[in-house]
């Protein structure tokens, strides 16, 4: 199914759509101003500059940024935190910058293993996660600054990562067009071995690079929807990981994004054009395109390259250095801006207050604050420390210690029952009911493993008896036979007692 371009003048829906989102428009345009943190990957001289949104005005410039597609976020209005791009052929690890927005202050500094690319936060900006070009996942505390997990994630470099709406699974994809959905339960849990691999399931369906992912909560089911170069938009059900819709697009798909009150796909393409997609979910669960429009005129020259919104006006930014600020109900630009210091990778939209320093603002600041991020996992301090989960687990856990494991025909029955009503507590108990086997296989795990040391052990010391002792004991009998002869020889110089 090819994009379909319709006419304005021929689609009331789209009419009736555009009305709603002018409602929404005028409710926002009260609020407060916004303002626009843009970067490029091209030069750390580069940096971070800051618009202001209605007039385009520059306020603020931070130099020393170069940051790869969604290596770029904002964390509770009161941070940016940026994984930094390096050359071709560089070596050494990368380097994760974190600035405060309302301090003049040079920035955190947090030395990683391998460079990182995308980065994600959960909604309280508890957790922070990043991927790597070998594939790797990190996953840290924010505020202690301890890094959890490092686990091998994908075959090839990571290109997008996402906290799902609840924050209960990770999602990351790559550059091959896999999805990687992973429990955030099994991550933080504190009894697991540090190499094992929390995956509830993998999605290959994508035939080339992973471009954008984002979650949507429906009526009864929560929803993945990822584009690729490879010219698809494709939904997915988050707990059962099959698809319940897809749209092609003639070109590939380089960004998407959601309309902050509206179920609006908005996604933009390669040859820089955008369209507008509303969805809707069927009685059978599946995502339907009811419309799909695309804005008119042309605002760019070159492939999209990030999406955003500012309340309720759409923000694009293209491989042509401009910046659209988009009205969308009335389909039209209402400001363009030169970034005519490079393609811009990353568009993040905050609060213009965020920006200014006062007294309440310092007071909230107390209450939140980052750390340097540690560079290697510390398993012993993991072990020492609490890690909250979620609190919905604990009727779980109580009907999983009535149940046990002795019936796992039944449970695994439950389990199918729960998995059809389209409920997460399905994937949840189903963590739970591995839990105890996993911890079992650890510590047999644990055992062989120091079993298989003290055999090293002992076999190494039998080579080394075997090899160097024969020496000692040859050096030994020499040092002796020597000895000898030295006072055989002295005994016969000496003169005889019978002359």
């Amino acid at each position: 199914m090819q994009t379909s371009v319709v006419s304005i003048n021929g689609s009331f829906f789209f009419f009736f759509f555009c009305f709603h989102l002018f409602e929404h428009q005028k409710m926002g345009n009260g609020g407060e101003s916004m303002a626009l943190a843009v970067c490029s990957d091209r030069n750390m001289g580069l940096g971070i500059t800051i618009w202001d949104v209605k007039t385009g005005q520059t306020l603020l410039h931070i130099p020393s940024c170069a940051s790869p597609p969604y290596g770029f976020i904002c964390l509770r209005n009161e941070f940016f935190v940026a994984s930094q791009t390096r050359k071709e052929g560089s070596v050494g690890g990368g380097t994760i910058f974190i600035w405060s927005l309302n301090k003049p202050q040079p920035p955190v500094m947090s030395y990683t293993l391998e460079t990182i690319g995308p980065l994600a936060s959960t909604k309280d900006s508890v957790y922070l996660a990043g991927g790597t070009h070998s594939g790797n996942i990190h996953l840290w505390e924010v505020g202690s600054g301890k890094l959890l997990k490092l686990w091998s994630g994908h075959h090839k470099p990571v290109k997008c990562v996402l906290f799902s709406w609840d924050d209960s699974f990770l999602i990351t994809g790559s550059s091959d067009g896999m999805i990687c959905v992973w429990s955030m339960i099994s991550l933080l849990d504190v009894e697991l071995v540090e190499n094992s691999q929390p995956l509830v399931y993998c999605l290959m369906q994508h035939k080339s690079s992973l471009t954008g992912l984002l979650t949507m909560s429906g009526c009864s089911m929560s929803i993945i929807i990822s584009s690729s170069l490879d010219g698809s938009l494709k939904f997915w059900d988050l707990m059962s990981g099959m698809i319940k819709g897809t749209q092609a697009h003639i070109e590939g798909i380089t960004a998407i994004v959601l309309h902050p009150t509206e179920q609006v796909l908005f996604s933009g393409t390669v040859d820089g054009q955008i369209s507008a997609s509303r969805l809707e979910l069927g009685f059978d669960n599946c995502i339907t395109v009811k419309e799909n429009q695309i804005l008119a005129p042309k605002g760019h020259k070159g492939a999209i390259t990030a999406l955003a919104f500012s309340q309720t006006d759409l923000i694009s930014a293209s491989e042509d250095c401009t910046v659209c600020i988009w009205d969308i109900s009335r389909q039209r630009i209402i400001q363009k801006l030169d970034h005519k210091k490079g393609r811009i990778t990353n568009l993040v939209a905050i609060p213009r207050s965020s920006l200014i320093s006062t007294s309440n603002r310092k007071r909230v600041l107390n209450q939140f604050s980052m750390s340097s991020l540690d560079k290697y996992p510390q398993p012993a301090n993991l072990m020492k420390s609490t890690i909250p989960l979620f609190s919905s687990l604990q009727p779980l856990q109580e009907n999983l210690n009535s149940i046990g494991f002795t019936s796992t025909s039944s449970l695994n029955q439950q389990i199918l029952d729960m998995k059809t009503e389209g409920t997460s507590a399905a994937i949840q108990m189903k963590v739970e009911t591995s839990l105890e086997r996993r911890m079992w296989a650890s510590r047999m795990t644990k055992q062989v493993m120091d079993m298989n040391n003290h055999l090293q052990s002992r076999v190494l010391d039998m080579m080394r008896i075997r090899l160097f002792e024969p020496t000692k004991i040859n050096s030994s009998s020499k040092k002796q036979k020597d000895e000898r002869d030295r006072v055989a020889k002295k005994m016969e110089k000496r003169p005889s007692s019978f002359h």
